[in-house]
């Protein structure tokens, strides 16, 4: 179908239907039933989607200063400290001061906190296997190399 018979065909809609056809809303839609799904999948190895999130970058980036932390995900301060003060209560990051200034917290992972991450990275995998389960493998590789385009984040 071309762009102008695709455009004659949803101008003709209702404006709510209209909207519905957009890419923007179907991907929308589908970025929040994703993350409905690894939500849920995490919560029951009990983690919030920034718990796993800032786990996963103090493995990649540790240790790391709590404010080059921050800047590396785009998490407020504060938000930060408050999920650090939670990893740190279970016992899946620690923080000590850093040796290069020690002003400052160096955040670390511990091996609770690897174990952890392993968890919630197979439920993630695993409620992404849900999502697509729709798609056969060609479908799947397609949608990922199509997503990786027009996200600019091609790979």
């Amino acid at each position: 179908m071309t762009r102008r018979a695709d455009s004659a065909e949803t101008d003709s809609l209702p404006a709510l239907q209209r909207i519905q056809t957009l890419p923007s809303w179907l991907l929308g839609r589908v970025a929040t039933r994703g993350r409905a799904l690894v939500a849920d999948a995490i919560a029951v190895e009990g983690a919030k989607m920034w718990h796993h999130a800032v786990l996963a970058a103090v493995c990649e980036y540790g240790p790391i200063a709590q404010a080059e932390l921050g800047r590396r995900i785009s998490l407020d301060p504060k938000d930060l400290v408050g999920f650090l003060n939670d990893l740190q209560a279970e016992g899946y990051v620690m923080r000590k001061p850093d040796p290069d200034d020690r002003r400052k917290n160096a955040v670390s992972v511990t091996k609770a906190g690897e174990r952890m991450l392993a968890r919630c990275a197979a439920a993630a995998d695993r409620a992404n296997e849900e999502l697509l389960a729709p798609l056969s493998a060609a479908e799947r590789k397609q949608l990922m190399e199509l997503l990786r385009r027009i996200g600019g984040t091609e790979v």
